[in-house]
């Protein structure tokens, strides 16, 4: 059984219980995405599948891209990705489809993705240094300070937090709750924000350390005089 899906970001939402709850939510296009090469312990050293995210335009491919797809009988898609297989499960065919009905509602799943880029920053937004005093004639505001001493060891020690480009790497969001499954629509709604800007695509797999739901106790009467 596969563990996980790619995935569009559509954007955020709101959705409400029936007491009157209200849960912010990303909407997300997962799938369909198609089997592409399925890799196995003897051949490739681990069990995982290939995935391509099939999408409403055509994609283009050049002519090693175009063989791969060949191979496996299936569109060539944009996006691919490698996403785990069950242990001991049964591992899906080339060519099979994985939808969005894999995940259930009130299920927990880790979100992989891209977070969005903003370019080089300074040391108060990328680090969240306090920077110095703005009145009475001082000239330290947003500066880092002291970045090491003089005579020993005379450099900067590596790892030093200084300004620098910030964001755009790869971030995972884990344990988010899924809050409504469309699987005619290929739709899924998580609880909570994920990376990335609308239009970015994302992996959705199965939690991997996932939280245990909370059960509501009911009070046992206490024993004493009536």
């Amino acid at each position: 059984m596969v563990t996980g899906i790619i995935g569009r970001k559509v954007g955020m939402t709101q959705i409400f219980d029936a007491d009157g709850t209200v849960h912010p939510a990303t909407v997300i296009k997962a799938g369909p995405c198609v089997v592409v090469q399925a890799k196995d312990v003897q051949k490739h050293g681990y069990e995982a599948v290939q995935l391509g995210f099939v999408e409403e335009t055509p994609a283009k491919a050049n002519k090693p891209t175009a063989g791969h797809f060949k191979k496996a009988n299936v569109p060539a898609t944009r996006v691919r990705r490698e996403v785990k297989v069950v242990a001991g499960g049964e591992t899906p065919q080339v060519g099979a489809q994985v939808l969005a009905s894999i995940f259930a509602l009130g299920e927990r799943v880790d979100i992989i993705g891209t977070g969005r880029g903003k370019g080089f920053q300074g040391v108060v937004r990328r680090h969240h240094f306090a920077g110095g005093a703005a009145t009475h004639g001082s000239m330290f505001h947003r500066a880092p300070g002291s970045i090491g001493a003089s005579s020993f060891p005379s450099r900067v020690v590596k790892g030093m937090r200084a300004g620098g480009r910030m964001g755009g790497g790869r971030v995972t969001i884990h344990n988010l709750k899924v809050l409504r499954v469309d699987a005619d629509n290929h739709l899924l709604i998580v609880e909570g924000g994920i990376p990335g800007a609308p239009t970015d695509y994302v992996v959705i797999r199965k939690a991997v350390t996932a939280k245990k739901l909370k059960v509501a106790q009911v009070e046992k009467p206490k024993k004493g005089k009536k």
